[in-house]
């Protein structure tokens, strides 16, 4: 959706779009959307990006959110712009179009209101473009890392099920026509495999009712409740999960204060975007705090979350009233560190899974073929 003015005619014609080239594992990146009449981060990115530079190009409102507007090929966004394009013709300003379509975030109406009441609408617009952005970049590193694990661990519970079920039986039927004794892992394994030929729709019934258990309880309090708090106890995962929030935290903060929005204000926004149970009862527990004469680095000291680093130069930031700057720079360390623990993880992970599903079918393997090393030998 992001426009390219120099392909924009005179009269406003459609720019014709290069078709990009396509990458197998390309839908791993994208993003997911459940909800239909939503529009996704990606499209929110573009929107906003190419709002803020057509406006900066001297275009006017109306006239940036037409050509927006006639570049949409879905038959959803075309509807959803062309709303937007209608309410601004009605004399609407673009953040009550927005309200109105229901089709975006308080915070996101709430920042380009502000920027129409203090003409900085652009460079929100682009703060806003940044943050999705930088918002879609960290789901992609998180889901890139745990794709490859996933991948490995279900390919490698295929090929046991497929061992277990298929191979290990006709060895049983080999070994079941001779009175000789079985060598310990070998009966480990036959056992194993006909345990697991008895249970395996028992316990597929288990793994379907627990998957929609977790699907029915996901958006309840008590059930993110406990699961965050077991994500952020487990090693590595739970540093990197703290990381991922505390950028996000930092760079929704540096957005809202830099739209010059109260701080007061800012948080209560920001409660309704991160859903992370930990970091609701945080901001909670700073609107209080605020409502009580006392400051954000106040609030902080009682969440162990909140590092040292980030508490002291709130700290600073509420002193010389630059938080939004302080923030700035805070997520964008927050993101690099996320980027280097992500690099080490994968780098470790690719062979240590590679060695455990080695290791598990040779297992299978040398216990199935044991026992005809040990009758070739006593016919020897």
């Amino acid at each position: 959706m992001s426009i390219d003015l120099k392909e924009l005619s005179v009269h406003g014609q459609k720019s014709k779009k290069k078709k990009k080239e396509s990458n197998p594992l390309d839908f791993l990146n994208k993003e997911i959307s459940f909800s239909g009449n939503k529009l996704k981060d990606k499209q929110k990115e573009d929107f906003y990006s190419s709002m803020s530079m057509l406006l900066s190009s001297g275009i006017d409102m109306r006239s940036a959110l037409k050509i927006i507007y006639q570049e949409q090929r879905k038959k959803k966004e075309k509807e959803i712009f062309n709303q937007l394009y209608e309410k601004l013709i009605g004399g609407d300003n673009l953040s009550v179009a927005m309200r109105n379509s229901e089709k975006f975030t308080a915070h996101e109406c709430f920042s380009v209101g502000i920027g129409e009441e203090t003409g900085r609408l652009k460079e929100v617009l682009h703060d806003l473009a940044l943050f999705f952005a930088n918002r879609i970049k960290q789901r992609r590193q998180l889901i890139n890392t745990f794709t490859y694990p996933v991948i490995v661990i279900v390919t490698a519970l295929l090929v046991v099920v497929f061992m277990m079920n298929f191979i290990v039986p006709m060895f049983v039927d080999i070994f079941s026509r001779f009175n000789g004794e079985l060598p310990l892992l070998t009966q480990w394994v036959m056992n194993a495999s006909e345990a697991f030929k008895e249970n395996f729709w028992i316990g597929l019934l288990i793994i379907i009712g627990i998957i929609a258990f977790i699907l029915s309880a996901r958006k309840k309090l008590w059930f993110r409740k406990h699961v965050s708090q077991i994500a952020i106890k487990i090693p590595v995962v739970g540093t990197m999960l703290i990381k991922a929030y505390m950028a996000r935290f930092c760079q929704t903060m540096s957005l809202l204060m830099g739209a010059r929005i109260p701080l007061l204000r800012a948080i209560r926004l920001m409660g309704k975007m991160i859903s992370f149970y930990p970091f609701e009862q945080a901001l909670l527990h700073f609107e209080d705090e605020i409502l009580h004469g006392k400051t954000l680095y106040d609030g902080m000291e009682r969440f162990s979350f909140f590092d040292a680093k980030i508490r002291s130069l709130t700290k600073v930031g509420e002193e010389i009233n630059q938080l939004d700057v302080i923030y700035e720079n805070l997520s964008k360390q927050y993101s690099e560190e996320l980027q280097h623990q992500v690099g080490i993880l994968n780098g470790l992970l690719e062979p240590i899974l590679i060695i455990f599903v080695g290791l598990l079918v040779a297992v299978i393997l040398v216990a199935m073929y044991l026992p005809m090393f040990q009758m070739s030998n006593s016919f020897a």
